[in-house]
Order: structure tokens, then sequence, then C-alpha cells
């Protein structure tokens, strides 16, 4: 991530030629030797990886244990349409034999575990973790220990629930260049782990903030609560998601016209996703993760957030700061 490695071979070079047109050699040679880990395969994360095997990261290793079901299909492309490929194999197993065959130059593999067991020594392995179908204090957990090391970790975790869908970025203290005119101009920008950002008092947003926003948390805190695993809610917790609503707001003293209903509906009836969906957040995670790597463009900070009802994506910068 910092330029350092050896040079792109003939091969990458000829593979890569009209990436390398578009972004320069430096930057296909930063991302031929990054390392990602991605947790939780679904349909959102598929797109993503997808997306970056194309472009050619170095290694992908992905990391979810869950036995594939043909209902996992309805959103995730990398999984094969054959019912009796599924016996015992896990999602991330069908997922890397599928993205091997994107680009067989991008070294795909498979790790077991679960998000909270990993240590802070197993993060330092990769340039970019993201992470997704994990709980609240999982997140926070591993964004946490990705900030403990002494290099710098790209941090990412995305949520698609129904049409609507979420990307959090933390790229800790990052530096870049950008070119104004004649002129290079040099950017730092600092960025809050998941629990500083979600520690920003609800009233002291813009009154323009994102309702989505407040909607996955109430969710979130909703599943938390309950000890639900992330997606784990229906149309019969309608009822207790309102009442936690209710109280999140009074608790943090913002109008509950800021938390509709009608979206914490539309988030409780069906927490499937919509594969529409999945490609637009799965996209816009590849090209920001192409970004912090490669150092070209301007990142977004901190929270990025799409509704296929209104077709509008949302950046969003919540810092204590």
């Amino acid at each position: 991530m910092e330029g350092d490695g050896e040079e792109l071979t003939a091969q990458e070079t000829a593979l890569y030629d009209r990436q390398i047109r578009v972004w320069g050699a430096d930057a296909q040679r930063r991302l031929s030797k990054a390392h990602v880990l991605v947790y939780g395969m679904k349909g959102t994360v598929a797109e993503f990886c997808k997306n970056i095997v194309l472009a050619g990261v170095g290694s992908l290793t992905l990391v979810d244990d869950r036995v594939a079901t043909e209902e996992a299909f309805s959103s995730n492309f990398l999984i094969p349409p054959v019912e009796d490929v599924y016996g015992g194999k896990t999602l991330a197993e069908l997922c890397c034999n599928s993205l091997k065959d994107f680009n067989p130059m991008v070294r795909v593999s498979v790790e077991k575990g679960d998000l909270s067991s990993f240590g802070v020594e197993f993060f330092s392995k990769f340039n970019v973790v993201v992470v997704s179908c994990c709980s609240l204090s999982a997140k926070k957990l591993a964004n946490d220990k990705c900030r403990k090391l002494s290099k710098r970790v790209a941090f990412y975790a995305v949520d698609c629930r129904d049409s609507c869908g979420e990307v959090f970025v933390d790229l800790q203290d990052y530096k870049y260049s950008k070119k104004k005119q004649d002129e290079t101009i040099e950017c730092d920008l600092k960025y809050p782990s998941f629990e500083d950002a979600l520690s920003v008092p609800w009233r002291s947003l813009h009154k323009r903030m994102s309702k989505l926003y407040f909607a996955m948390r109430v969710i979130e805190k909703f599943e938390e609560a309950e000890g639900r695993s992330a997606g784990e809610v229906s149309i019969a917790d309608l009822s207790a998601v309102l009442k936690l609503k209710k109280d999140l707001c009074t608790a943090q003293s913002l109008n509950e016209s800021h938390v509709p209903d009608t979206l914490l509906e539309r988030l409780v009836t069906n927490a499937k996703e919509f594969p529409p969906v999945c490609a637009v957040i799965g996209g816009i995670l590849g090209q920001e993760v192409i970004k912090a790597i490669s150092g070209k463009g301007d990142p977004l900070k901190n929270f990025f957030f799409f509704d296929v009802f209104d077709g509008k994506g949302i950046i969003e910068d919540i810092s204590a700061n």
C-alpha cells in the first residue's frame, strides 16, 4: 500500500494493460501486491470480490463457515446453481472456486474461523479488511484489532438489507496526493473508528442526515439486544423494533420522524438482499478499496448509503470532531 515491492511482471502488464492506461503502472503494482480479507459471503460481498479480482488484487482470503444453501444462491451469483454441489461445502469454499475462474493470477483462498476469534496478529497479514454478516460488537472488535497494528490496515463494514445498503470506511490517518489544475495537493484525512463514529450523539448530526443511518442503527441494536445473528429479523419483530426506535430517539433527543416507521418495516419485512442493490453497493465498495490501495482518487469519508426507492447514493461524514 506504500508503493514498495516488485515491479509488475510482463504477464501482469499485458493482462492489466487497459487499467494501467487509466490509473498508471504504480497504482496497478500496489494493487497486485495487496492482500485483502473478506468476512461474510453475501451477495454484496460477492460483487465486491468479483470487482477486485478482475482488477488484479494480489490475494483474496475468504471467511464464511456457513454451509451453502439454495437460498443463498438467490443473491450470490458466485454459488453454482446445482443442488448437489452444496453438500456440506461452505459459502467461502464455493465462492473461492468461482472466483479463481475470474482471474487465475489472483490468489484466492479460504480461512476458517469466527471473526471475533481472530487475534490482532491474524489481521496483520492483510492490507484491507472487509466485514459483513456479523454483529455490531464483532464489527467494533475487528476494527479495533486493525487499529492496534503498527501498519495501517483499511477497514470496511458493509451491510445490505432489502433495497438498502450501507458502507462504513475507516482508513485511520490517510495521506494521498491529488492534482488540481497544474499543482499537486497533499491531502490528509483522519478517520474515526466504527465505535467512535457510532458514539456521535444523534442530536449533533445535521438536520438532513440520511434516515437510513438511523434505521440501520436501530436494527443493529435490536439484533444485539435479542442475541440475533445479522439479518435475523422478520415482520414479526416490527412492533419490538418500533418500540426500540422510540426509546433510542428519546434517549438521543431526536425527533422520531428522522426514523420513518415505513423504512424500518421495509428492513425487517425482507432482510434478504436485493441483487441490483448488491451490484451498486459492491461496485462502490470495490471502487473505494481500489482507491485506498492505489492512492488514486478522493476516498469517501466515512459512510455511504444507497436506497433504491430514491436511487440516490449519499455520503455522510460522521466524526466526533
